[in-house]
């Protein structure tokens, strides 16, 4: 490991694909050349289990005899989104106010990809709030694990509490 970090060298790019199931993905520099190893220990020393394609990722990484991998995540900046309202839930709803919302810690109950949503418990409420999934890719996450830590904007839509917004609990603290 010590070896690893003499040698490791930042990068910037984009997320080309990851896959949570599978455990890695790539990420394709900036500058260019060939695509770097993602995996998902790595993402997960970051504070997240997933990361949305196209995401801008700063990374540090090290060359290997098997290719680039990146042994530490440094920041991610979730893919740029038209500035549309994908969810009826926030058609008629302020945008600041949105924004506004605080951060509130919770957990995931469950989250199923193929569904497309799931549920979160905020700390010290027992109700459940609404994952969707197009607000985790807002969010730039694609996927989450049960247990998993969360900071989220909490709204009531149309159908109940439901996340505005979805952070990995680590970037939370740091915004």
């Amino acid at each position: 490991m010590a070896e690893e970090l003499s040698s490791a060298y930042k990068v910037r790019g984009r997320v080309k694909w990851f896959d949570p199931a599978k455990g890695y993905g790539f990420v394709v520099a900036d500058e260019g050349g060939p695509d770097i190893l993602l995996h998902v220990n790595v993402l997960r020393n970051f504070g997240q289990s997933s990361v949305a394609d196209g995401a801008a990722i700063e990374i540090m990484t090290h060359r290997t005899d098997r290719g680039v991998q990146a042994v530490e995540v440094v920041s991610i900046v979730p893919p740029e989104r038209p500035e549309t309202v994908l969810l009826s839930d926030f058609a008629e709803m302020d945008p600041d106010a949105i924004r506004a919302a605080p951060l509130e810690p919770a957990r995931v109950k469950w989250f199923d990809k193929g569904k497309g949503f799931g549920f979160a418990n905020v700390f010290g409420r027992n109700e459940d709030v609404f994952l969707h999934i197009e607000v985790l890719r807002q969010s730039g996450l694609s996927d989450l694990q049960p247990g998993e830590a969360l900071a989220m904007r909490v709204i009531d839509g149309k159908r109940g509490r439901m996340a505005a917004e979805v952070l990995a609990w680590e970037a939370a603290l740091n915004s």
